[in-house]
């Protein structure tokens, strides 16, 4: 299989590294400057670029018939019109908050939590993320992701504010510490005892091989997938 790499820093490195390992050639690798390639070279684009650039390059590829996987988070104002394309096109997109295996069943105990704790109002959830000193957008998508699944699965709470808490509210705490992949806990606390649940990143590695499982998967599927489908979990 062919790869195109949209956004060549450390995680697009490691993806060439792990598809290089499993049997695939990268034919681009193209960072943020870069504007003058033929993406038509790739059998697939895997966009970790930056929030600036990603949904011209997820267009880019959607345009010219190439299916695309987005691991580049801040940029979802253009979601929809990403899907929407998508659909126009009768192309391939996955996008994913987090690419991480572990992180995508970390998802579903989230959500399965948040169910069991919506009758528990004594409780007040709040998460803390925490990424190395690249990182540009905060919170973490995939910290708006888990508290996005808090609110549609427990009717306690109806939105999150990053540093802010108030009645209803998911109050989110982001750190950026120097080489840190990714850390993101939840906590439910009440007067009489505390319960946390968090995903703890050792390296990149997973991040880059889920992205590249999806890659693997997408290829001669038409629509609009998420991890869940490639997975077949939730």
């Amino acid at each position: 299989m062919k790869i195109a790499l949209l956004g060549y820093g450390k995680m697009g490195k490691t993806i060439e590294q792990i598809a290089i390992n499993r049997g695939h050639e990268i034919v681009l690798k193209i960072d943020k400057d870069n504007t003058d390639y033929d993406i038509t070279l790739a059998d697939v684009a895997i966009d970790f670029s930056i929030p600036n650039v990603a949904f011209n390059n997820i267009s880019n590829c959607l345009n010219n018939g190439v299916p695309v996987i987005s691991g580049t988070t801040g940029w979802l104002d253009n979601f929809d019109n990403a899907v929407a394309l998508c659909n126009e096109k009768k192309g391939a997109f996955i996008y994913a908050s987090n690419f991480s295996l572990g992180v995508n069943i970390f998802f579903e105990m989230n959500k399965y939590l948040a169910k069991m704790m919506s009758n528990l109002k004594q409780y007040n959830v709040s998460m803390e993320e925490i990424h190395h000193t690249q990182k540009l957008d905060a919170p973490s998508g995939t910290a708006i992701s888990l508290a996005n699944d808090i609110i549609s699965n427990n009717n306690n709470f109806s939105d999150w504010k990053l540093d802010e808490n108030g009645e209803n509210i998911i109050p989110i705490t982001a750190k950026r510490i120097e080489d840190v992949p990714g850390t993101h806990t939840i906590t439910y606390a009440s007067e009489v005892d505390t319960i946390t649940i968090d995903h703890v990143a050792h390296n990149r590695q997973g991040f880059a091989l889920g992205a590249v499982i999806a890659a693997e998967w997408i290829i001669g599927k038409t629509g609009v997938f998420t991890m869940n489908d490639v997975l077949n979990i939730g």
